[in-house]
């Protein structure tokens, strides 16, 4: 064997793994790295979007949820409004139909008519009142979601 045959394969052993690559390969390991770089960001990404949209989604429920609620306590509270007022008009009737002078009839009339007005001011109130709170109720869970969201992108 010559001396420059023994030589060779000692200069490649000392060589480091990218020289002995080629530039195909080199190219091929970067464009890996780089790939699997992306995908796991995209992965990443795709979890905090998916995150995202299960918290919207979740938000959402409850406001309707919320809504419904609201729904069927304003109804509750209406049905109870006409039951009061349905009680008030038919004792307005008995005291009217039992009335014995016209005076008498204008007095019950002026009772009756002044606490009407009281307890229809104070309905509105109730109904303004539920309103609010329902609206409030329906609308929390989108807005605390949405202030998360912006916490979070910030």
């Amino acid at each position: 064997m010559a001396s420059s045959d023994v030589a060779a394969p000692l200069a490649l052993e000392g060589a480091s793994a990218p020289a002995l690559r080629s530039p195909s390969a080199l190219l091929q390991e970067s464009l890996r790295q780089a790939v699997e770089k992306g995908l796991a960001e995209t992965r990443a990404a795709y979890a905090r979007i998916k995150e995202a949209a299960d918290e919207a989604s979740y938000a959402l429920e409850a406001s309707v949820a919320n809504a419904a609620k609201g729904v069927i306590a304003f109804n509750t509270q209406a049905l109870e409004a006409l039951r009061v007022n349905f009680d008030a008009g038919v004792d307005f009737a008995k005291a009217a139909i039992n009335s014995k002078s016209v005076s008498e009839l204008v007095a019950v009339q002026s009772d009756h008519a002044s606490k009407q007005v009281e307890i229809l001011a104070a309905q509105a109130k109730a109904f303004g009142d539920l309103a609010q709170k329902i609206g409030a109720e329906t609308v929390d869970p989108i807005k605390n979601q949405i202030a998360r969201a912006f916490r979070l992108s910030a």
